[in-house]
């Protein structure tokens, strides 16, 4: 593993963590040239899932385009972090279980929504404003007056 300081290959391992998910490893490692540490992670890496979208193209799963999307929805949200990637990582685990070697986009998006309204019901919002594709502003006011009769 290079240092990601100094480019050196002399790296160690100084502590080994199992993720909280189960699936992974955090490791602590030091540069035995520069001595600044640093953390990795390892993933298993499943057989191919792959995803098919609206237009019929699959591509393969890929957590880290979940997270990007989850981050923007929750930009200036009080949703941490460890939230968003404890959610990506039980979705990733729940579609993983089931054995399917494809998923549609669209049942990765209704999973992303019903736990965005559980989250943060703005984050739920600014999600739902791109993955319904919202036409106009009524669409958008419809969902939102929708969210507040649930609430009363």
């Amino acid at each position: 593993m290079k240092c990601p300081f100094c480019k050196s290959d002399d790296t160690r391992v100084v502590d080994s963590r199992e993720g909280k998910d189960g699936f992974s490893v955090r490791r602590r490692r030091e540069c035995n040239d520069c001595q600044e540490r640093f953390t990795t992670y390892e993933r298993i890496h499943h057989a191919e899932v792959m995803v098919v979208k609206k237009d019929g193209r699959r591509e393969e799963f890929d957590r880290n385009k979940i997270i990007a999307g989850i981050r923007k929805a929750c930009e200036k949200r009080p949703v941490s972090t460890e939230v968003i990637e404890d959610f990506v990582s039980s979705l990733e685990k729940e579609f993983l279980e089931r054995g399917e070697r494809e998923i549609s986009s669209e049942d990765i998006g209704k999973k992303l929504i019903e736990k965005l309204y559980e989250i943060d019901q703005v984050a739920y919002v600014r999600f739902a404003s791109v993955y319904r594709s919202f036409k106009d502003v009524n669409e958008f006011l419809d969902e939102v007056t929708g969210l507040l009769k649930e609430k009363k």
